[in-house]
């Protein structure tokens, strides 16, 4: 709280009143309590940056697909070998298959498999990709295929564990 303090001063000239000189000393006790206050209010109702996570989308039951229904020559088989280096196949065709790099390389195996179906079938949503990491891949490269999945529109992909035929072509 503020305070007055008095100062009694001597009559130095008979008959002459002067006002007294107050001098003000203001307590910032209060103040300061009320900053602490206001920053532990802040700090108890601020909420701390949420983790985001990446949607997938997971097939419900009865939406399964029989792997034996699918035509071969519409599957795309992604084996993802390390951080730079993908390799592909087309249907079961282990024995050909060929690598590229994520991003454009990628990009670009999925579309020219799309034009194909698109030019034999007159429509390429039948495309079906299989991603199979294989144990010298990261989680980026999971999060790479995945996104290059939804830049080019590929409505049917699958999550599989990679085959021993497709882990001794991709470490050869």
């Amino acid at each position: 709280m503020a305070e007055i303090q008095s100062q009694q001063t001597a009559n130095k000239h008979a008959g002459v009143k002067r006002g007294k000189k107050l001098s003000t000393r203001v307590d910032l006790t209060p103040m300061v309590d009320l900053g602490f206050l206001l920053i532990t209010f802040f700090i108890f109702t601020t909420s701390l940056a949420e983790p985001k996570a990446m949607h997938l989308a997971m097939p419900q039951e009865k939406n399964i697909i029989d792997s034996s229904k699918v035509k071969e020559d519409r599957v795309l088989s992604l084996v993802l070998k390390n951080e730079n280096t993908v390799g592909y196949y087309y249907g079961n065709d282990v024995q050909h298959m060929q690598f590229t790099n994520y991003g454009r390389g990628l990009r670009d195996v999925i579309l020219q498999k799309k034009a194909a179906l698109t030019k034999q079938y007159g429509k390429a949503d039948d495309l079906t990709v299989l991603i199979k990491p294989t144990d010298n891949a990261v989680y980026k490269n999971v999060v790479d295929a995945l996104d290059e999945m939804l830049v080019t529109n590929v409505t049917i992909y699958m999550l599989l564990d990679a085959k021993p035929a497709d882990i001794a072509m991709a470490t050869r």
